[in-house]
């Protein structure tokens, strides 16, 4: 058999870094780590081409090539997903499909044409797969809800990637995460018990990447790294002694809930590990609105100081906020404002809560009747896709407001300072050299906030504070810089997007109230 697997197109969001990757010469974040996972699990007789979409197209001679067209997506890739199913189709090849959004929405591969649906975990599902092709079978849909052991899980095939086109390559140590958030659907994906690998198993795809020549980030994308707190200790107690065995080759970074504030001991692990920087999601400092979503692990804890807690024991963190929970109180904005800046973290997802589907909140508000069809594209650009308590033209310009504001220049510069200026400086001692990219990188910096914007006297003042008093994180400082190149960007296209639905939705009012009338 001869699969060509394809990752599609992602759109600018949060997470693509676009205008950052744009200025180092990369061409996007991370790698789709399900996809190459799935290729370790195939048949070791079958030839495999793998093409990333966000760096490559694939050519008139691939889609000849192929007997099997093998495609994963995520909700964001939504459209693309469906012109590559509906592709493939049309040329007469036989076509497979996996992943977080088919599983969850199965009936929108059916209805662009996929073959073959092989959803959930594919430890359980692949198997099924092969021995219905093995019986001829030429449509077939492969669901299992056993969870997998993921100690059987295969090391992905790394070797498929063109590495110096990303910025951070992705492992992962567990599944699944152990509290009932009532808009999250990893539980729905991989359940509530975290399944983790091996010490053994990691350091052996570390070691795999160390081969290969890595020497960037590594995302570990965990959906919560500490789901299992003992046993993401036993790993940390084993990556320790790699880590500085190898000079800290990678620069980590993860996924966890906030209750990490609540255990010293695993903080510094992870600081000792090499982790520099980790993803929390605070959701909104309002604590009636985490009690409604069930994030309580979120209010024992009074936020902000845990936060600085994280933070000063060299952390770098990255946060999620959501607006438009169930009975928020107006100034919503405004208070996510304010406690950003309180916090000092530098790049938050901030965006407008979206229903997902088959999540406790999509079940609750379809027997409301508050689902509104023909919206669901995940990203900050998109209006809530069911009706708010709030009237949702509020709502959104208030988000735009706040979201304009956080990504100024200026105000993103200052809180990076004082986040950085609060953490301890200690980082392993590295021989990571400096690469090309990286000084692509930084010039670009330098030459936008450092010389053409208004940013420029403050730049480099903080850059020499950094520089003098945190030596060692100055590389991470610049890095956060960089990042917040994508956001000042990417704003105007946040508030274009969301007005052009505000007016629509102003339009539809008006129209509906002539023809009442």
């Amino acid at each position: 058999m001869k699969a060509l697997l394809l990752w599609p197109v992602m759109p600018n969001s949060f997470w693509s870094y676009q205008e950052t990757l744009n200025l180092a010469g990369l061409r996007s974040t991370n790698p789709p780590l399900g996809l190459i996972t799935i290729a370790a699990m195939l048949p070791a007789e079958w030839e495999i081409r793998f093409v990333d979409r966000n760096i490559r197209f694939e050519t008139e001679d691939d889609w000849a090539w192929c007997d099997l067209v093998i495609i994963s997506a995520m909700i964001i890739q939504k459209q693309d997903f469906r012109e590559l199913i509906q592709k493939g189709v049309a040329r007469g090849k036989k076509v497979a499909v996996g992943g977080p959004y088919p599983t969850s929405v199965p009936e929108f591969a059916l209805e662009a044409g996929a073959h073959y649906l092989i959803l959930d975990e594919g430890e359980c599902t692949i198997p099924m797969f092969l021995k219905a092709l093995a019986r001829g079978e030429t449509r077939g849909i492969f669901r299992s809800p056993e969870k997998p052991d993921v100690t059987q899980t295969p090391i992905a095939r790394y070797d498929l990637l063109d590495l110096n086109a990303y910025l951070a390559i992705t492992v992962q140590f567990s599944r699944g995460c152990p509290f009932q958030c009532e808009f999250c659907d990893i539980i729905n994906l991989y359940g509530r018990k975290p399944r983790t690998k091996t010490p053994e198993q990691m350091l052996q795809e570390f070691q795999v990447l160390y081969d290969l020549g890595w020497r960037r980030y590594v995302f570990v994308v965990d959906d919560n790294f500490i789901g299992n707190k003992r046993n993401a200790k036993v790993f940390l107690r084993a990556l320790i002694p790699w880590m500085e065995a190898h000079h800290y080759p990678f620069i980590l970074l993860t996924e966890a809930s906030l209750n990490l504030a609540e255990d010293d001991e695993l903080i510094e692990l992870m600081v000792k590990a090499g982790f520099t920087i980790v993803f929390m999601g605070i959701e909104t400092p309002d604590t009636d609105s985490l009690v409604g979503i069930h994030k309580l692990q979120n209010t024992r804890q009074d936020l902000i100081e845990s936060c600085h807690k994280i933070t000063r024991a060299g952390l770098q963190i990255m946060s999620g906020f959501i607006m438009g929970f169930d009975n928020e109180r107006p100034g919503a904005g405004k208070r996510i404002q304010a406690f950003i800046e309180e916090t000092g973290i530098p790049q938050c997802q901030f965006s407008l809560l979206q229903a997902l589907q088959n999540t406790a909140m999509w079940n609750r508000l379809q027997k409301e009747g508050r689902l509104v069809d023909g919206l669901g594209t995940i990203h900050q650009g998109a209006i809530m896709n069911f009706v708010p308590t709030r009237p949702v033209e509020e709502l959104t310009e208030e988000y735009i407001d706040a979201f304009w504001h956080i990504y100024e220049p200026m105000p993103y510069m200052k809180r990076t300072f004082r986040h950085f200026q609060m953490m301890n400086g200690w980082r392993g001692k590295t021989k990571r050299p400096i690469t090309m990219t990286e000084l692509r990188l930084f010039a670009a910096i330098c030459w936008r906030q450092g010389l053409l914007r208004s940013t420029r006297f403050r730049f480099w003042w903080q850059l020499g504070a950094i520089a003098l008093t945190k030596p060692r994180l100055v590389y991470d400082y610049l890095i956060a810089l960089g990042a917040g190149e994508h956001f000042f960007h990417y704003r105007y296209q946040v508030r274009e997007q969301l007005q052009a639905q505000l007016a629509t939705i102003k339009q539809a009012k008006q129209r509906k109230l002539v023809s009442a009338t």
